[in-house]
């Protein structure tokens, strides 16, 4: 009955019991970032946690801070509805990876510094690189939390049964309330004990869905699939295999070409991951939380394959288009279907965990870069004591807040799958942060010139191809909705044909970097780079230089 009367409605479970759980979670998680928090006490502790985590348990954090609700919500029903493209996104996620493991983890804590504008100061003039790599930071942030928010305000949307958008809005109000106080209470050290609860509860929801989903149907992995077929009549057999979503025109393939590098190059320029570094205290440690990371992450999105697959064969597409919030809604219908209410509750709160660890993460990385970059060094030129420091980052961190809010509030409108949205903050990461990451450590010849050059050329190329690409505006309407994919409707003013832009302003960043250091007026530091040099690859004098 409970199951039947959830369908009417369009919300699924009892609104009571999932808000209840809800209100469990956070009331606990704010304890522990209050207890937490008394042991903070100087810029360090909240910037980088004192430097105070171990290799495993920031690995964990890290695997909890990478595991957005792109992961969980958006991948399965990307997979519910596409099959084998939509798991195209966690192989991406996953191989990415081995870019920051092997090319920038370990060299960038070894720096001994607090964000990505420390390292790609080290060596060049200090304040218009250090403005640079804020604008980046608050850029890329500002499109990551746009998918965060969104998929808050779509999941407790059909949790709660919350049908107007007026309701799906102070939704999205709320989660960034609660943002803004982890951020101001915890700092980096509450913020990483969140992200390391929500990564051991989502690993172990999708453990435990996946175990479910699979006992079902003996364990038999074919049979499962033989479901999935058969519950999408619409397209059969076409969901295991390539070409469902990427592979019916050209421009779908070199969509799917441009979205692939988007995702293998954009995870070693996220500034909330990268800060995530920072908070071990040696190089060794940092490479340890790769390893981790990657083990933990890797698993995750297998369990993924079968939440996909087993959300198409127990709930159906169809079902799953119409709910609230889309394509998103795929996890929480796959648990009501396998466990009610019971477990229903406890994956919406996992849900709901994963969506305000991240934001906490996003705030914490854009607001310290603000303060740090922007307000401590370039308008005060370095001199502003520490508490002075994060009491501005804590302001910003409000204001970060309030932006977030109303831009998801603005995502939430359009019901995008928030797995594509984080896409495209893995496009603007890789263009505007990965080429001067790279070239600031390996190239000895790079100067400020080609730092600016890469990182508004990137950004500015990546932000305007996104603008007029049919991803805002242009594509055609859909005869089952009335709508139209894009996020603004009724108009067409695109000319770009990618939904990514990887493709186009990747290579473009690193053109232009190598382009402006050839011809830009500003001499390289050789000692400095000498220095950055031996620091990033041996640690040595990386303790000593820790700035205030």
């Amino acid at each position: 009955m409970i199951r039947d009367v959830a369908q009417e409605s369009g919300g699924v479970g009892e609104p009571l019991i999932n808000g209840g759980i809800f209100l469990i979670f956070v009331v606990i998680t704010l304890v522990i970032v209050f207890r937490v928090s008394r042991s903070s006490r100087s810029a360090a502790d909240y910037y980088a946690a004192g430097r105070s985590f171990t290799g495993p348990q920031n690995g964990v954090a890290i695997s909890g801070d990478y595991l957005s609700a792109a992961s969980f919500l958006g991948i399965t029903g990307a997979i519910a509805l596409n099959g084998y493209d939509g798991f195209l996104y966690s192989i991406g996620f996953l191989v990415a990876w081995l870019v920051a493991l092997l090319l920038v983890a370990e060299l960038l804590r070894n720096t001994g510094e607090f964000t990505m504008g420390d390292v790609l100061s080290f060596r060049m003039r200090r304040r218009p690189v250090r403005a640079a790599a804020a604008v980046s930071t608050l850029a890329v942030s500002f499109f990551y939390l746009l998918a965060q928010m969104a998929g808050a305000g779509g999941l407790v949307a059909l949790l709660l049964d919350v049908d107007s958008f007026a309701g799906q809005a102070i939704t999205v109000a709320v989660v960034g309330v609660l943002m803004i106080l982890y951020v101001l209470i915890g700092g980096m050290r509450g913020t990483t004990w969140v992200q390391i609860i929500k990564g051991f509860l989502l690993i172990s929801g999708a453990a435990l869905m996946s175990i479910w989903m699979l006992g079902s149907y003996g364990f038999n992995l074919s049979e499962l699939l033989g479901q999935a077929v058969a519950n999408s009549p619409d397209n059969g057999e076409a969901i295991l295999a390539p070409g469902l979503q990427y592979g019916e025109t050209t421009v779908d393939k070199i969509n799917f070409i441009s979205l692939a590098l988007a995702l293998v190059l954009g995870t070693a320029g996220l500034p909330h991951i990268l800060m995530r570094f920072y908070t071990v205290p040696t190089g060794r440690e940092a490479r340890k939380s790769v390893v981790w990371a990657i083990w933990l992450i890797g698993i995750f999105y297998l369990f993924s394959l079968v939440l996909g697959y087993g959300a198409a064969a127990l709930v159906g597409p169809e079902r799953i288009a119409a709910a609230p919030g889309g394509p998103n809604s795929a996890a929480p219908l796959l648990a009501f279907e396998l466990g009610g209410v019971v477990l229903l509750g406890f994956i919406s709160a996992v849900a709901f965990a994963t969506i305000l660890a991240v934001v906490a993460g996003l705030t914490i990385t854009a607001s310290a870069s603000f303060a740090h970059d922007v307000y401590a060094n370039v308008i005060k030129h370095g001199e502003m004591d520490p508490d002075g420091e994060v009491r501005v980052a804590r302001i910003t961190a409000l204001v970060i807040g309030a932006l977030a809010i109303v831009g998801g509030i603005f995502a939430l409108s359009a019901g995008l799958n928030i797995a594509f949205l984080v896409a495209l903050a893995f496009a603007v990461a890789a263009s505007a942060n990965l080429p001067a990451i790279l070239f600031s450590l390996f190239w000895k010849r790079f100067n400020t010139s080609g730092v600016l050059w890469s990182m508004y050329g990137g950004l500015i190329s990546c932000v305007v191809l996104i603008a007029f690409s049919p991803v805002i505006s242009g594509k055609p309407v859909d005869p089952a909705t009335g709508t139209s994919p894009s996020l603004v409707q009724g108009v067409d003013f695109s000319w770009f044909p990618l939904d990514n832009p990887g493709l186009v302003s990747i290579p473009l960043s690193f053109i232009l970097g190598i382009v402006g250091t050839l011809i830009g007026r500003h001499p390289r530091d050789e000692k400095r780079f000498a220095e950055m040099e031996v620091r990033s690859l041996t640690g040595a004098g990386s303790e000593k230089a820790v700035p205030h």
